[in-house]
């Protein structure tokens, strides 16, 4: 019997989805769990694997069309097989309120009333990609008014990727003589957005847009209140420079990731602080697992990378999924899971030379940590002035689920795990 894929639900507060990129064409044959489109939320560009096997038979929506979750996308089943949508879809009648899908409907009738009116799907024709291009590298293409057949793909199948678009900004050329000359911009981690002497008005980005929303939800729902402690992170950086000298370049840890393990083993004695907020039911609920958030800066915006179980893992293997998460995110590849299910998130600053911050709490959860800068400063020492590694770091608590005093006593709690680390190496 064939299947209807219908647009998945990729967040807790999605109510549609752009489907970007068909990945899988009319007629080819989709594996379980093969990526069979690219779907854009207003967090990111989401690879959406299929859960069915089968012949895709039909697309039932356009690229570049916008579908509520839930409404169909697409049909999978065997070659030649009847579509009975109206058995798949049942009366909610979610077809139709798919305006690609209504245009592409046409009722072909049936003498058969057991079952039911049969279909036959005219789908309108769906625009082949111009380029073989990552949706990441395509968004920075438009933003930057790059001609995306003047890249060089470097990836499978010569596609063009975030890198590319980044290696073309960085060649010279030759300034146009009607529009502005480009600025050449600085090699980072994260594109460079050049200069433009002219005055231009674009929307607002989903992400940003995003943001915004769940950031004023969070400050104007969530009664915030504040804790800070100052670290002592010397014997955190000495383990760390000894454990990276065995290591591959590829393979080293980061500061990160010594507190992001350091978090799940203290939130092991705080479950108070690994809790979310249902509104709607007025209830508070205790997660089984421990999921942290790692606050990710991407183009036009952050995501949150979420590793999985972490009190359960090396802090190598925290490292290893997480730069996995990221690289997907930066590239526009992320899975759904990449970025949902956190329960507790670390936002860290320290790469920019930050002192100290404040985090907004990422609902619907309790409390977000803010890391600030590892730098060297003057302490006190039994009476005398010495050099020291210090780290502040500020806890964000929701005060519908907690207080000050527990906040105060996981920060303390923290220090065992940050200021003694050989902890954090030993398998619990």
């Amino acid at each position: 019997m064939a299947e209807i894929v219908n647009m998945p639900k990729l967040g807790f507060d999605m109510a549609e989805g752009t489907l970007v990129r068909w990945v899988i064409h009319e007629g080819d044959h989709v594996a379980k769990g093969e990526v069979l489109a690219e779907i854009e939320t207003d967090k990111a560009t989401v690879e959406v694997e299929s859960t069915y096997e089968g012949v895709l038979l039909r697309q039932l929506v356009s690229q570049g069309t916008v579908v509520p979750i839930n409404d169909p996308i697409a049909v999978i089943g065997q070659p030649g097989e009847e579509v009975n949508l109206d058995a798949n879809v049942g009366s909610e009648g979610a077809l139709e309120k798919s305006k690609e899908a209504e245009q592409a409907i046409e009722a072909a009738g049936t003498s058969n009333p057991a079952r039911g009116p049969v279909y036959e799907i005219r789908v309108l024709p769906v625009l082949a990609e111009a380029l073989h291009a990552s949706p990441l590298a395509r968004s920075m293409a438009s933003e930057m008014g790059i001609d995306l057949r003047l890249v060089r793909g470097s990836g499978p199948g010569g596609r063009i990727t975030k890198k590319d678009i980044e290696s073309y900004l960085l060649k010279p050329s030759v300034p146009d003589p009607v529009k502005s000359p480009s600025q050449t911009p600085i090699a980072g981690d994260a594109p460079v957005k050049t200069f433009i002497r002219e005055t231009r008005i674009v929307p607002i980005p989903k992400l940003r847009a995003a943001i915004g929303r769940r950031m004023a939800d969070s400050t104007q729902q969530a009664p915030h209140f504040y804790v800070t402690h100052e670290y002592d992170v010397s014997a955190l950086t000495d383990r760390r420079k000894e454990i990276n000298l065995l290591l591959a370049v590829d393979d080293k840890l980061s500061v990160n990731d010594f507190i992001v393990r350091a978090v799940a083993l203290t939130l092991l004695e705080f479950p108070n602080l690994n809790t979310s907020i249902d509104l709607k039911s007025n209830t508070l609920i205790y997660h089984g697992e421990i999921n942290i958030g790692v606050a990710v800066a991407v183009e036009n915006g952050l995501l949150t990378a979420v590793n999985r179980n972490t009190d359960q893992k090396t802090i190598y293997q925290i490292s290893s999924e997480l730069k996995n998460v990221v690289l997907r995110a930066r590239d526009g590849k992320v899975r759904p899971e990449d970025i949902e299910g956190s329960t507790f998130t670390v936002s860290n600053l320290g790469m920019y030379d930050v002192d100290q911050f404040t985090a907004i709490i990422n609902p619907p959860e309790a409390a977000i940590l803010a890391i600030g800068s590892a730098k060297q400063v003057p302490v006190v020492v039994n009476g005398e002035i010495r050099i020291g590694n210090r780290m502040n770091a500020t806890l964000s608590v929701d005060h519908r689920i907690s207080d000050g005093a527990e906040g105060a006593r996981f920060l303390q709690a923290l220090a065992n795990f940050i200021e003694e680390p050989l902890r954090l190496l030993i398998s619990f």
